[in-house]
């Protein structure tokens, strides 16, 4: 069975120097190993296409369940665990949760996976 990553908050943009400037320290290794983690599931994948191509910037989980064919329960676990990495923010509107891109999150990613990634 592998070996499961500790749970820590990392809900704020990752922050540190890019892995391209040299050893890293565990804690940052940690940090953005989590967030890679969050995207390695490929119906989170589609959630993150899916959201960025949204014409309104923004979904809710009833329509993510129908376009992705899931259930409503299956979109609340994947949500949440991009939620948890900080690369989706999402809104309670009455009886309907609506899901965005958290972009500078996703943005301080990139950096510290390529410092040249974001000019």
């Amino acid at each position: 069975m592998p070996k499961s990553l500790p749970a820590i908050d990392i809900s704020a943009p990752v922050c540190c120097a890019p892995v391209a400037a040299g050893r890293m320290s565990d804690d940052d290794a940690l940090a953005v190993a989590l967030r890679l983690k969050a995207l390695a599931d490929p119906v989170r994948v589609k959630m993150m296409s899916y959201l960025f191509g949204s014409s309104a910037g923004e979904e809710s989980s009833h329509k993510l369940a129908a376009v992705l064919n899931l259930s409503d329960g299956t979109v609340s676990h994947h949500v949440t665990q991009l939620r948890k990495a900080g690369l989706v923010t999402s809104e309670r509107r009455g009886m309907h949760v609506f899901h965005r891109v958290d972009t500078e999150a996703l943005k301080a990613l990139c950096a510290v996976l390529d410092p040249n990634c974001c000019m």
